[in-house]
């Protein structure tokens, strides 16, 4: 299915997504961008369904053919303090902030969203999916925040960063039994097992 170029052909619009919301270690990465109504490139799509080598190829693409974009996170810290969700829609608040073309329509990938400015959005499930520009978007998230992993995956190489990119996979978890939690570890997600603070909690009497 070819994604849709664009939800009100009489509007500029951008695309939003994230990447990292359900990770236990790292930032939460936001993108918008704001694409031409004939914008189209043959591997375009949800970057979930891409290769990494196809992200790699679309990501200079996007940036240099498209309107405007930003990229944005909100690292570990802040997500303990105000949630992932908020720490999500902060994400997206900080990269329309800093993109150059002042959009009229935001389109975001998923069910909720919180208000930006006076500008009117529509929330799409699956978005990244059926429109370009949130397809972009989540390209562009994917990419900044797998390039961020890899960095400090080289002070924590345990936990396999590099393959899991912080996400609960069966190695990651077994890295944190072994080696308990890094710097980088969201601690308001509850990851570390049960039997490890039971021990620390023995120990520690």
């Amino acid at each position: 299915m070819q994604l849709a170029n664009y939800f009100d052909v009489h509007k500029m619009e951008a695309g939003l997504d994230e990447a990292g919301r359900g990770c236990y270690a790292g930032p939460v990465f936001a993108a918008a961008v704001v694409l031409s109504k004939d914008f189209y490139h043959p591997l375009l799509n949800d970057s979930k369904k891409l290769s990494e080598h196809q992200r790699d190829i679309l990501r200079p693409v996007i940036e240099k053919e498209s309107i405007a974009f930003s990229v944005q996170m909100v690292d570990h810290e802040e997500i303990d303090k105000i949630n992932i969700l908020q720490a999500s829609f902060k994400a997206m608040h900080l990269c329309l902030d800093k993109l150059k073309k002042k959009p009229d329509l935001l389109l975001i990938d998923g069910n909720r969203f919180k208000s930006y400015k006076n500008i009117q959005h529509h929330c799409i499930i699956k978005g990244d999916g059926k429109y370009a520009s949130i397809a972009a978007a989540s390209i562009l998230a994917k990419t900044y925040r797998d390039a961020y992993m890899l960095s400090i995956h080289q002070q924590f190489p345990h936990y396999g960063w590099d393959k899991n990119k912080g996400y609960g996979t069966a190695q990651h978890r077994r890295a944190i039994e072994m080696h308990g939690l890094s710097p980088f570890h969201r601690n308001s997600f509850n990851i570390v097992p049960k039997q490890l603070n039971l021990f620390k909690e023995r120990t520690a009497k």
